[in-house]
C-alpha cells in the first residue's frame, strides 16, 4: 500500500497536479505529424481521421489500435521521437502566469505519460523544471495512466493525502487515474482530439480553458 494511502486529510486543498501535454502544452501538432510519419515509415496507412479516432495519452493503446505488432514498438518509439524533434511545441496560453500564481497558493505537481527524457528536456527549456515540486513521467512507474500508480507516486513524494488534491488534465485516462486514486478531478478541453471522451468520464470540474483555473480551484477549496 502506497504510504500516501494512510496518511490523514486536512481537509483543505493542498495540491494541484497536472498533465503535460495537451494541459499546459500545446503539443499537438508535434504529436500528431510524428504518430502520421511514424506510422507511414512503419507501412500502416493512418491519417489524422484514425489517429483522433483512436487517440490515446498511452501511445501503446494506440500502437494496437493500428495493428503494430508489440515486437516492432520499439522501432516505432524512435521512429516517433525522431520525428517529434523536427517540430517545435508551445505553452498553452496563460500556462506560465498561471503556474507562476497558484505556486504562491498550493504545491505543485506533474503527472504525465510523456517520456522522461523528452519532458524534462521541454521543463528546462520552458524554465519550469523547479515550478514543480515533483515530476511523474512515462516510464518512472510499472503501470501507466488510468492506472493509479504514477498519480500515488507523485502524492507519496509530496505527502499529501490524496483528498487534499486535484489532477487538472485534457483526457479521460486523467479522470480515471484521478478518481482511482481518490483524487479530485478537473477537465480542461485542449488541443488534442479527446474532447469528447473526457467530458464522457464526466471530471468533477469541467473547464473550456485554464484561465477559469483559479476560480473552480476557490469553489473546491470551500
Amino acid at each position: 500500500m502506497p504510504r500516501n494511502a494512510a496518511r490523514n486529510s486536512t481537509g483543505k486543498l493542498l495540491g494541484v497536479l497536472f498533465d503535460w501535454d495537451g494541459t499546459l502544452l500545446n503539443s499537438y501538432a508535434a504529436d500528431s505529424a510524428a504518430y502520421i510519419a511514424m506510422f507511414a515509415q512503419m507501412g500502416i496507412p493512418w491519417g489524422h481521421e484514425e489517429l483522433a479516432m483512436h487517440y490515446s495519452p498511452d501511445w501503446y493503446a494506440t500502437y494496437r489500435a493500428a495493428g503494430l505488432h508489440e515486437s516492432l514498438w520499439d522501432e516505432a518509439d524512435l521512429a516517433w521521437r525522431t520525428h517529434y524533434a523536427l517540430h517545435k511545441s508551445r505553452l498553452l496560453p496563460g500556462a506560465r502566469p498561471l503556474l507562476a500564481t497558484l505556486g504562491r497558493k498550493y504545491a505543485l505537481g506533474l503527472v504525465t505519460s510523456g517520456d522522461h527524457e523528452r519532458v524534462h528536456g521541454q521543463l528546462r527549456a520552458f524554465r519550469l523544471l523547479r515550478t514543480f515540486s515533483v515530476r511523474v513521467c512515462g516510464g518512472d512507474t510499472k503501470e501507466r495512466k488510468p492506472h493509479p500508480e504514477p498519480l500515488l507516486k507523485a502524492l507519496d513524494a509530496m505527502k499529501l493525502a490524496p483528498e487534499d488534491c486535484v489532477y487538472v488534465g485534457d483526457t479521460r485516462e486523467d479522470v480515471l487515474m484521478a478518481r482511482a486514486g481518490g483524487v479530485r478531478s478537473i477537465g480542461v478541453t485542449g488541443p488534442f482530439p479527446t474532447a469528447d471522451k473526457l467530458r464522457s468520464s464526466k471530471p468533477d470540474v469541467l473547464l473550456s480553458s485554464l484561465a477559469e483555473l483559479p476560480a473552480a480551484l476557490r469553489t473546491l477549496s470551500r
